[in-house]
C-alpha cells in the first residue's frame, strides 16, 4: 500500500454488499466505535489490520462530498440552482464559473468508447457557448468517460447517476500503464448530477429545447479573509508507482510557489501524514511488529507489499515523523517554508530505489540545510518507547473529520481552508483553488502572474466573443479561468453578454471601426451610420437601413422627395443628390426653387447696400450718443463751479474766490 487510496471505502447506507465469494463484509462505524473506545483512529487500525489478513472491507464513515453549483438558466421549465459533486480529477475551474449548452449524445450515451468511431464531434463554434456532454454512469471509469468526451471537443463533462442516491464524488481509478496514459491528461472539470436532474436535462433535449447551464465553483472554496490555510497530506514513501510518482513531482513543482506564499504572510501551510493504530491482539504479530513503532500505536503498510524484503512500514512511519519534526522546529524558528527544502532535498539524495532511505541519508540532508539536529531528534522521541508519541497522535487525531471537512481517507489529499481539495494534483490546479481561497482583491502577485493564465483563450478564443478587425476579443484567462467580459478598448467601453456581442458604447466608439455600425467609403468620401450622440446605429441622411449591416443609398430624384420645382432637373448621388436650373437660373436648395442669376446678383447688390446703410446709421447714433454724454458732463461741471463760489455744496469744502485773493495781494504788496 502506498499513497493511493485506502483499502477501506466509504459507502452509504444504500449500498448493497455481496460477501461471499469476495469475503467482503460491511460493519457499522458505530459498532466498530463502540469496541474500540479511542475512535476513528482505532477503528481504521482495525481495517487495516484485518487487510494485513487478506480482507477487504467496506465500512460506513464521515466522507464530505465536495460540491459546486450548477445554475440552468434555460429552458424556463427547469430553470434553477442544482448540486453537483466536483471530480476528484481534471482541473476543476475553483474560484470562477463556466457557461455552457448542453448536448447529450445518442450514440455511445455512456462514453466508455471514443467518439470519433461515431464521427460525433462536441467542439463548440466560434462565438459560440462551450459544450458540456451529459453521459450516463456505468460500464466503465468515471475518468475515462471525461478523456473521451474530451478528446471530441467538450469543454465540461456532467455525468447521470443511474441511482436514486445522495451524490457521492468520482474518483479516479487506481493508475496502471493503461490508465495512467489518460488520467493525468485530463484538463476539463467534471461533476456528477443527480439521476432525477439529469433526467429533467435529457427530457428537455429531446424536446428540441436549447439547454444553457453555468457551472460555478466560485463557492467551493471558502474566503472568509485576506490569508489561506492549507494543509497537504502525504507521504514520504517514494515507492508506490505512479501515486507516488505524481506527489513527489508535485511537492517538488509546487514548492517555489509555496515558498513565496509562505514568506509573504498569506499562507499558512501544515503537512500531515497518516498513520494507522494496530489492536493490541496483533501488536507482537509479524506484521505488526515490522510495520508499526512505539508497540503498535503508529503503522504504516509495507512499501513493497512484501515483509520479506526492502523497506519496512515502520522505516516510513519514521521517516514521516522525522519529516513533521522539521516542520514543528523550523516553524518554531518563523522560517516553516524550509519544510519545502528539506522534503525535496530528502526525496532526490535518499530514494529508497537507491538504498538510501535511512537516517544517515536524512541526517546529511538536515546538515546541508543548517537545521538544528537535536531538537528534531528531542521532538521525534524514542520509537520503541510503550507510550504515546504526541505529534504522531495528533496526527492521528487530525485525520478525523472536523466542521466542513470530512475524514482523510486518501493519500494524497489536499484540504484548503478546511475544504477538501478535488481534482488534478498539479502546481497550477492546486494554485488556482489555494488562490480562490483569497477574498477578491487581496490575492498576492503570484495569483494574477502570467503563470497562472489558463490560456483556454488560445483554443478558438474561449468561445468568447471577438472582432479581428479590431483584434480585440472579450475572453480573458485569469486564475479564476476563463471569462467572457466585453473589454475596454482604447479608452472605450465595449458591453454585451461576452458571448455572441459586444458593441462598442460612449464617446469616442465611432473611432474603433464606428462603433460595429455600418461604413462605407465611395469616391474618397466615408459614410457612417455611427454617432457619438447615440449609442446605437443609424443610417445617416441620404441612407436608409437596419444601420448595422445594410444602409443603401435612397434616389431622392426618383421618389421625388426633392428638385421638384418645373425648371430642375435631378441628378442623383450616393448619399445625396444634385438639382440643375435649366437656362440662366439659379436652383436654391433651401427653398427647392430656381430663381434668376440676374435678380440674385441684383438681390445681392440690395443686400450690400442696405448693410452699408444701416452702418452708417448705426455709427451716426452712436457718435450722437458720445456728443450728447460729453456735453452733459462739461455743462454739470461748470454749473457746480459757480454755484460753488456763491453757495458751496455740503458735501465739499468752501471755493475760494480768485479775485479776491488777488486784490488781497495787491493789498500786501
Amino acid at each position: 500500500m502506498c499513497p493511493c487510496r485506502r483499502k477501506t471505502r466509504f459507502l452509504t447506507t444504500t449500498h448493497l454488499i455481496k460477501a461471499t465469494k469476495s469475503r467482503e463484509f460491511l460493519v457499522s462505524s458505530s459498532s466498530l466505535l463502540a469496541l474500540f473506545p479511542m475512535g476513528m483512529v482505532k477503528f481504521f487500525a482495525f481495517l487495516w489490520s484485518v487487510s494485513l489478513l487478506g480482507l477487504k472491507v467496506l465500512v460506513l464513515g464521515k466522507f464530505v462530498v465536495e460540491k459546486n453549483s450548477l445554475r440552468v438558466t434555460s429552458p424556463d421549465s427547469i430553470k434553477g440552482t442544482y448540486d453537483s459533486a466536483i471530480g476528484n480529477f481534471g482541473v476543476p475551474q475553483y474560484g470562477g464559473s463556466m457557461a455552457g449548452t448542453v448536448l447529450y449524445p445518442k450514440e455511445d450515451s455512456k462514453a466508455c468508447k471514443g467518439f470519433d468511431e461515431f464521427e460525433l464531434s462536441f467542439k463548440s463554434k466560434p462565438g459560440a457557448l462551450p459544450n458540456f456532454v451529459l453521459v450516463d454512469r456505468g460500464d466503465c471509469f468515471f475518468a475515462l468517460k471525461v478523456w473521451n468526451a474530451q478528446n471530441a471537443g467538450a469543454a465540461a463533462v456532467l455525468v447521470a447517476d443511474d441511482t436514486e442516491e445522495p451524490l457521492i464524488t468520482m474518483d479516479s481509478p487506481q493508475e496502471d500503464d493503461t490508465t495512467l496514459k489518460y488520467i493525468e491528461n485530463i484538463t476539463i472539470p467534471s461533476a456528477l448530477i443527480t439521476k432525477a436532474f439529469s433526467n429533467e436535462l435529457k427530457k428537455a433535449i429531446r424536446n428540441g429545447e436549447m439547454v444553457s447551464v453555468n457551472l460555478d465553483w466560485r463557492e467551493a472554496v471558502p474566503h472568509p479573509d485576506d490569508r489561506v490555510e492549507y494543509e497537504l497530506w502525504t507521504n514520504s514513501n517514494d515507492e508506490c508507482g505512479p501515486k507516488c510518482d505524481m506527489l513527489m513531482g508535485f511537492i517538488k513543482d509546487f514548492k517555489g510557489v509555496a515558498q513565496i506564499l509562505e514568506k509573504g504572510g498569506y499562507s499558512q501551510f501544515t503537512p500531515h501524514y497518516i498513520t494507522w493504530y494496530c489492536p493490541k491482539a496483533f501488536t507482537v504479530s509479524k506484521q505488526c511488529m515490522s510495520q508499526c513503532i512505539n508497540h503498535g500505536r503508529y503503522c504504516a503498510p509495507d512499501p513493497e507489499q512484501d515483509f520479506t524484503q526492502g523497506y519496512n512500514g515502520k522505516d516510513v512511519v519514521i521517516e514521516n515523523l522525522r519529516q513533521l519534526c522539521v516542520f514543528k522546529v523550523v516553524s518554531e524558528s518563523k522560517r516553516p517554508w524550509i519544510w519545502w527544502d528539506y522534503v525535496t532535498d530528502f526525496q532526490i539524495r535518499c530514494p529508497m530505489k537507491e538504498k538510501k532511505y535511512n537516517k544517515e541519508c536524512a541526517d546529511a540532508v538536515i546538515k546541508s540545510l543548517g537545521l538544528d539536529h537535536k531538537k528534531i531528534e528531542d521532538c521525534m522521541g524514542d520509537p520503541d518507547a510503550d507510550t504515546e508519541n504526541p505529534v504522531l497522535k495528533a496526527e492521528q487525531d487530525a485525520q478525523i473529520g472536523k466542521g466542513s471537512r470530512g475524514d482523510v481517507t486518501i493519500l494524497p489529499t489536499l484540504v484548503v481552508n478546511n475544504r477538501q481539495y478535488r481534482g488534478k494534483l498539479d502546481r497550477g490546479a492546486v494554485l488556482k483553488a489555494i488562490c480562490a481561497g483569497f477574498q477578491e482583491t487581496t490575492e498576492p502577485s503570484v495569483c494574477l502572474s502570467p503563470d497562472m493564465e489558463t490560456n483556454e483563450c488560445l483554443n478558438d478564443n474561449g468561445g468568447c466573443w471577438q472582432d479581428k478587425a479590431l483584434n480585440v476579443t472579450a475572453c480573458k484567462d485569469t486564475f479564476r479561468g476563463r471569462v467572457c467580459e466585453c473589454p475596454l478598448a482604447q479608452g472605450v467601453q465595449f458591453k454585451g453578454d461576452g458571448y455572441s456581442s459586444c458593441e462598442a458604447n460612449g464617446p469616442g466608439r465611432c473611432k474603433l471601426n464606428h462603433g460595429g455600425c455600418w461604413h462605407e467609403s465611395r469616391n474618397g468620401l466615408t459614410a457612417s451610420a455611427c454617432s457619438d450622440q447615440t449609442n446605437g446605429c443609424k443610417c445617416p441622411s441620404g441612407f436608409r437601413g437596419d444601420g448595422f449591416k445594410k444602409c443603401e443609398d435612397i434616389n431622392e430624384c426618383k421618389e421625388k422627395t426633392a428638385c421638384q420645382c418645373p425648371e430642375c432637373h435631378c441628378d442623383n448621388t450616393w448619399g445625396g443628390y444634385e438639382c440643375h436650373c435649366s437656362g440662366d437660373l439659379l436652383y436654391i436648395r433651401d427653398h427647392d426653387t430656381c430663381i434668376s442669376k440676374k435678380a440674385q446678383e441684383a438681390k445681392t447688390i440690395w443686400t450690400a447696400v442696405w448693410v452699408i446703410l444701416v452702418g452708417l446709421a448705426v455709427a451716426a447714433l452712436g457718435a450722437y450718443i458720445v456728443y450728447k454724454y460729453r456735453l452733459r458732463s462739461y455743462m454739470d461741471s461748470e454749473i457746480r463751479a459757480i454755484m460753488a463760489q456763491y453757495m458751496p455744496l455740503d458735501s465739499q469744502s468752501e471755493v475760494p474766490s480768485h479775485s479776491h485773493d488777488e486784490h488781497a495781494q495787491n493789498q500786501n504788496g
